[in-house]
């Protein structure tokens, strides 16, 4: 359903074109446009694989999931599911990240840049075309930053002024 909305900016009479989606028609868009991408199972398995992988052998971040994940058969399928919610609104994923992150210790905010760093490199390495990539950083970067707000920025917030 396309709608007009008309509204005026510094007095100039302008119309404004919008589109009425329900969640199902928003979810199939978003579904389509991830596969026309070349995103499908099959390369979040691949991506999730290899980004963690290297994660595992990163001096800096190695540690950090070593002491975090205790189980890595049982962990991989959980990201799989996130990225498959995140990158192709599948809803498979139905954790809460910002809890199991927020419990870990040994944690900078600069660790997020290492991620980030690391999860672009995978990008650009295995990714079957070039949209792929910002398609999947934008995303990396709003979870890490909403991470980083929740672990760093909160916890002061709460203490109050010259905690």
């Amino acid at each position: 359903m396309r709608s007009r909305m008309p509204f005026s900016v510094q007095g100039v009479s302008q119309s404004m074109t919008y589109r009425v989606r329900s969640a199902e028609q928003r979810r199939a868009e978003i579904q389509a446009n991830a596969i026309a991408m070349g995103i499908d199972d099959a390369f979040i398995s691949k991506l999730v694989e290899t980004f963690y992988r290297r994660v595992r052998q990163h001096a800096k971040l190695g540690p950090i999931f070593h002491d975090a994940v205790e189980d890595w058969d049982e962990h991989l399928p959980k990201m799989k599911d996130f990225w498959s919610s995140v990158a192709t609104s599948s809803g498979r994923y139905s954790g809460k990240p910002v809890p199991v992150h927020q419990k870990l210790s040994g944690v900078s905010e600069h660790d997020f840049s290492e991620w980030l760093d690391l999860f672009e490199q995978t990008l650009h390495d295995i990714a079957p075309s070039p949209d792929i990539v910002p398609y999947f950083l934008d995303r990396a970067k709003r979870i890490a930053e909403s991470l980083k707000l929740a672990m760093f920025s909160l916890p002061k917030l709460r203490e109050g002024p010259g905690a």
